[in-house]
C-alpha cells in the first residue's frame, strides 16, 4: 500500500496514539502547526516562550542594524566610485520604498494568509531588496506576539472546533457516546 493510501487523516491531523518521538500520545485531530524560532511554544506559551520572543525582537532589531551599517558602507563605496548624485539619491529611494512594501507585505502576513501564492513568489526579489523591513516588521511584530501567532492561533482554533463537532455529531462514534450506568 502507498502511505498515501494509508493516512486517511485530514492534513494537520495525527491519528489517535500517533507520536513521533516516542512520549506521550498525541491527541487525537488537528495539531498546531509550528512557528520559526517558536516551534508550539505558542500555544500554551510554554517552554521558554518569553524568551524566544525577547531573543527574535532584539535578533531582528540588531540584525536590521547591521543590515544599515552594511548599506552604509556600500553607499560610501558609490561615492568612492563617484557615480553621481543622481544614482546615490536612485539607490536610496529604492532601499526605502523596497523596504517599505517588505515592511507592509510581511506584516500582512502575519495576519491572514496570501490569496494568491503566484503574486507573493513575484514579489519575493523587492522582499529580499528590502529585507530591512520585513527584519522591522519582525521586531514590531515580537513586542506584540510570536510572529504569525494570532493567525495561526485562530485556524488552530477553528480546527479544533471542526474536529470536536465532527466528532461528537458522528453517528457510531464510540468515543462520542455517553455509556450507559451499569447496576
Amino acid at each position: 500500500m502507498s502511505e498515501n493510501s494509508e493516512n486517511s487523516e485530514t492534513p494537520g491531523t495525527r491519528p489517535a496514539g500517533a507520536n513521533s518521538s516516542g512520549g506521550a500520545p498525541t491527541p487525537p485531530g488537528p495539531q498546531p502547526e509550528p512557528i520559526r524560532f517558536f516551534g508550539t511554544t505558542w500555544v500554551d506559551h510554554d517552554g521558554g516562550y518569553g524568551w524566544r520572543r525577547v531573543g527574535v525582537a532584539v535578533g531582528s532589531l540588531v540584525t536590521a542594524a547591521v543590515a544599515c551599517f552594511v548599506l552604509r558602507f556600500a553607499f560610501q563605496g558609490l561615492e568612492i566610485a563617484e557615480v553621481g548624485n543622481l544614482i546615490g539619491m536612485l539607490v536610496i529611494v529604492m532601499f526605502a520604498v523596497c523596504s517599505a512594501i517588505a515592511f507592509r507585505k510581511t506584516w500582512e502576513g502575519f495576519g491572514a494568509r496570501p490569496k494568491d501564492p503566484v503574486r507573493e513568489d513575484t514579489l519575493r526579489g523587492l522582499k529580499s531588496i528590502g529585507f530591512i523591513g520585513s527584519l522591522l516588521a519582525y521586531f514590531v511584530r515580537s513586542l506584540i506576539e510570536a510572529p504569525g501567532e494570532k493567525l495561526r492561533r485562530t485556524e488552530y482554533e477553528t480546527a479544533r472546533a471542526q474536529f470536536e463537532k465532527r466528532r461528537s455529531t458522528r453517528t457510531g462514534n464510540p468515543a462520542a457516546r455517553k455509556r450507559p450506568k451499569r447496576r
